[in-house]
């Protein structure tokens, strides 16, 4: 993917936050799937998530330190508003949900667009995804919820 070069209007870093499990991570390794850059979805649970690169992360099956990766995607000919207006480079930073690790969610919040407040509908709003939401909040991040676990 080296060599693509985007204009910033095109680019966007965008967190995935909320509480530990709430499917932060297994939701990120979807994109990272249906964007074409895995072939194959990781799991947390088997220690194969993309995101959760360090040992302990895959040992304890949780995310200890937010980790970035990008992804491309691209207008379908039919929506294209105007020529030249295609490709988008996506850059997706992971964050931890255990509050032990809040500060690596302020950490990545002075670096993005916007955010995706990861909800389980089976847990409903845990406190930790209240305090990353206000974390987000003093820097101003838009955000949108995205409620999971509904099957």
């Amino acid at each position: 993917m080296a060599g693509r070069e985007y204009p910033l209007e095109r680019t966007r870093n965008i967190g995935i936050m909320a509480h530990i499990d709430a499917g932060k991570t297994t939701l990120t390794e979807r994109i990272l799937y249906y964007t074409g850059v895995n072939y194959k979805i990781g799991d947390t649970h088997e220690g194969t998530a993309t995101m959760d690169w360090m040992e302990q992360e895959q040992e304890r099956g949780i995310t200890i330190t937010s980790a970035a990766t990008t992804c491309h995607w691209t207008l379908e000919e039919k929506t294209k508003p105007k020529a030249g207006a295609l490709e988008h480079r996506i850059n997706i930073i992971d964050t931890p949900g255990h509050v032990d690790f809040t500060v690596e969610v302020e950490r990545s919040l002075r670096v993005l667009d916007g955010a995706v407040g990861v909800f389980c509908a089976k847990g409903g709003v845990e406190p930790q995804s209240e305090n990353v939401w206000r974390q987000a909040d003093t820097y101003n991040v838009p955000r949108m919820a995205f409620i999971n676990k509904m099957d």
